[in-house]
């Protein structure tokens, strides 16, 4: 009688939701390729047969989005088309019971911090000699790198402490590693994010740490862009804004979330601080370095928030002229403190308020980058896309800001090589640019 030959595995990520979860998903394939294991992230081929699904779970559109892409494997699995489907992240972590009722045809839920545990179903061991070390899942010249985990703080409409647990920095020396071994593949800008980044160093070094750990990162010989993401406002660390000033390869950008302007609405969304605080802060920030590009994000919609409020966002934004600005219509999340609050401000009405700050952002973004026609900027190639090289100025971050588009048939730029350009024409979010000789 002939054996049966067995199949090897072959494992697929799939990524929903942030950039802190694609590097979760870069952790996993690394520590499972550092097993011997088959496993890519998202694809695209039809032959794997084990299916990792790593689940957004903050708003209402991500957790539909992530339950969509568990029935669609699952659904694959009972037609045999794969063997097994496991689901980790956010909304596994925040809602795993439920799920486990619901979609029994998982095999297996996991949490936000059960990597060990995902890779005990491979009969893996998590690898200590791999920690710094990732398999990047998009082109290599840029990385995200997670300098903590988890958050302390109360606002009252995130469920982020939740599905993250509390505040936990990763020490210097490891970030400096991992800093190290990304620069040596090929790496030049490091994209810094946390829940609170602020916050980093305060649970290990007793002390805000973050301009330390940005001046060490800033050593790192080969990564020429260091650019921060996901500041929290209260309690701000203003040695962060002497670092960008003294350091070149720290970009003069700072995302920065503010939530709302209005002083009553911040109360209810327990930010800890108000309208007037936050315009003075980016006041400071701005008159010690006065080249920097701010990206915040606003939430239209809270409860509390009736036409006054509102308009004193409105007068928020239109005054203080954000190079960057983002606006999300708020979500009722079950287990936050905003749940307990009445959800009473329809869906249609948040999204009017959220379009028409986005309205007032695109012309303050218009004039802004009509400002920048004929000047020079210093511009890292992303990618070719139509008949376009596309790539980024140090005050844009990756897919959510402003792109420099460069004309692929008079000029040949190589992805992931930076080039000087002269801006020549400029829309709401686009810049076109000549290469320079």
């Amino acid at each position: 009688m002939k054996a049966r030959t067995l199949k090897k595995d072959k494992v697929n990520i799939v990524t929903m939701g942030c950039s802190k979860n694609l590097v979760d998903s870069e952790v996993l394939l690394t520590q499972l390729r550092g097993n011997g294991i088959n496993a890519s992230h998202e694809s695209g081929t039809d032959d794997n047969n084990i299916i990792i699904i790593n689940t957004c779970g903050f708003i209402d559109n991500a957790k539909q989005e992530s339950i969509d892409t568990i029935l669609q494997y699952v659904e694959a699995k009972e037609q045999g088309l794969v063997d097994k489907v496991y689901v980790t992240g956010c909304l596994s972590q925040r809602y795993k019971d439920d799920l486990e009722k619901e979609i029994p045809q998982v095999d297996a839920f996991f949490g936000t911090r059960d990597l060990p545990a995902i890779l005990k179903k491979f009969k893996a061991d998590y690898k200590h000699e791999l920690v710094g070390e990732r398999l990047l899942t998009h082109s290599s010249h840029y990385a995200y790198m997670k300098i903590s985990e988890g958050c302390d703080r109360p606002c009252s409409f995130c469920a982020i402490p939740i599905m993250r647990g509390g505040h936990i920095s990763r020490p210097i020396e490891e970030l400096v590693k991992e800093a190290q071994h990304k620069a040596a593949g090929g790496t030049k800008e490091l994209l810094l994010i946390a829940q609170d980044s602020t916050y980093y160093g305060l649970d290990i070094y007793k002390k805000r740490n973050l301009a330390e750990l940005m001046r060490r990162l800033s050593d790192v010989e080969g990564i020429d862009w260091i650019r921060l993401h996901y500041a929290y406002p209260t309690g701000f660390p203003m040695d962060v804004i002497e670092v960008m000033k003294e350091r070149d390869n720290i970009c003069n950008y700072l995302d920065i979330p503010l939530q709302h302007g209005s002083s009553d609405v911040l109360k209810a969304m327990r930010r800890g601080t108000t309208r007037e605080k936050q315009e003075s802060l980016i006041h400071n920030i701005r008159d010690i370095l006065p080249d920097i590009a701010i990206r915040t994000t606003l939430i239209a919609g809270h409860p509390g928030e009736g036409e006054k409020e509102y308009q004193e966002m409105v007068d928020f934004v239109e005054r203080m002229k954000f190079e960057r600005l983002g606006v999300f219509t708020y979500s009722h999340e079950e287990s936050t403190h905003a749940y307990t609050m009445e959800d009473n401000i329809p869906q249609e009405v948040k999204q009017e308020r959220a379009n028409n700050l986005m309205e007032i952002q695109e012309q303050i973004s218009y004039d802004l980058n009509q400002e920048k026609i004929g000047k020079s900027f210093k511009v890292l190639i992303d990618k070719k896309e139509g008949g376009h090289f596309v790539g980024r100025t140090e005050y844009d971050s990756v897919e959510v800001d402003n792109e420099v588009l460069i004309d692929a048939s008079k000029f040949y730029c190589r992805v992931g090589d930076f080039v000087n350009v002269k801006v020549t024409d400029a829309t709401e979010f686009d810049l076109y640019a000549t290469v320079e000789e």
